[in-house]
């Protein structure tokens, strides 16, 4: 069997999970027992991991998320009036099939930005397009783009994304501009994509800072009756003595060394790949990997799930 020419013809054709995967099968002894039908299972496994990957990188490049965060992380032994059940029932990514908001309020600190992220890193783990903005930001890029001719691409490209997440909206009060951009792309995205926002501000307060009431209907119209709306409280986990992922002891409970290696750093976005998201492909299609230091994996081993 002509191994090195079939591997030029596998990354010719740009299949370079199988390529790798077959490099890494031919090396091994333990595995040369797997049948023929088997082995283009594991070859397809692992062209599909990789592919999977890249995609997902791609997601979370685009995303420019704010915290590395995850649902998985959030401990709910912290009085912040998060419930277990509202984050399962969210982890699900079904309010962004449904094109539903969420709604993010409670005072600085209590991890409005950190949820919003997991969230968001929820939905690019699901194959959604997100896309991460503060408000002050968002309002800054549409008004250069108003001046520079590229508006209608920039609501183009808002409109779009599958998630779009504004953070810490009502830190001040929206000018005459700002209040009409805001209505076009919440307009644009109606129906058709799910916004998440987070504000120190209760949603019934929000009138005062949009400022036209008109305009405040309209925009509260399409963002609150179709929301999950989590209202936080308690002290800032910013405080040394606080953490929003802090164990219930109320100390921080530092990871075994099995978790905390990092897998795979994946290019531009430092995230790496968490141990629970891990799939191993050698051997046995989807057989979960019990992860320690001494295995060492590349990064078209992985899949996160």
């Amino acid at each position: 069997m002509l191994v090195e020419q079939t591997l030029e013809k596998l990354n010719a054709m740009k299949l370079y999970g199988m390529a790798h995967y077959l490099r890494t099968w031919t090396e091994r002894t333990a595995d040369k027992e797997v049948g023929p039908t088997d082995l283009v299972g594991l070859l397809v496994d692992a062209e599909w991991v990789h592919r999977e990957n890249k995609k997902l990188t791609s997601r979370l490049r685009t995303a420019r998320l704010r915290q590395t965060a995850c649902l998985e992380d959030i401990d709910y032994g912290l009085a912040r009036g998060l419930t277990k059940a509202q984050v399962l029932e969210l982890s699900t990514s079904r309010w962004v099939a449904q094109a539903q908001n969420v709604l993010v309020t409670g005072p600085t600190g209590v991890g409005k930005s950190f949820l919003a992220c997991a969230l968001g890193q929820r939905a690019c783990r699901d194959g959604y397009g997100v896309v991460y903005r503060r408000a002050s930001r968002l309002f800054d890029e549409l008004a250069q783009a108003r001046a520079d001719g590229t508006y209608p691409h920039l609501l183009r490209r808002l409109a779009k994304a599958q998630v779009l997440i504004l953070d810490d909206f009502g830190l001040e009060p929206l000018g005459a501009s700002e209040r009409k951009e805001l209505l076009e792309v919440l307009e644009d995205r109606y129906g058709s994509g799910a916004t998440v926002v987070t504000s120190q501000l209760d949603t019934k307060d929000w009138h005062a800072v949009i400022g036209d009431a008109t305009v405040a209907d309209a925009i509260l119209d399409r963002l609150v009756h179709n929301a999950h709306r989590l209202k936080l409280t308690g002290d800032s986990v910013r405080d040394p003595e606080r953490n929003l992922t802090r164990s219930k002891k109320g100390r921080s409970e530092p990871r075994p060394a099995s978790l905390t290696l990092r897998l795979f750093h994946m290019a531009g976005t430092g995230v790496p790949l968490r141990p629970e998201w891990v799939f191993h492909f050698a051997g046995i299609r989807s057989k979960m990997l019990r992860i320690d230091s001494s295995h060492a994996l590349s990064p078209l081993d992985l899949k996160y799930c």
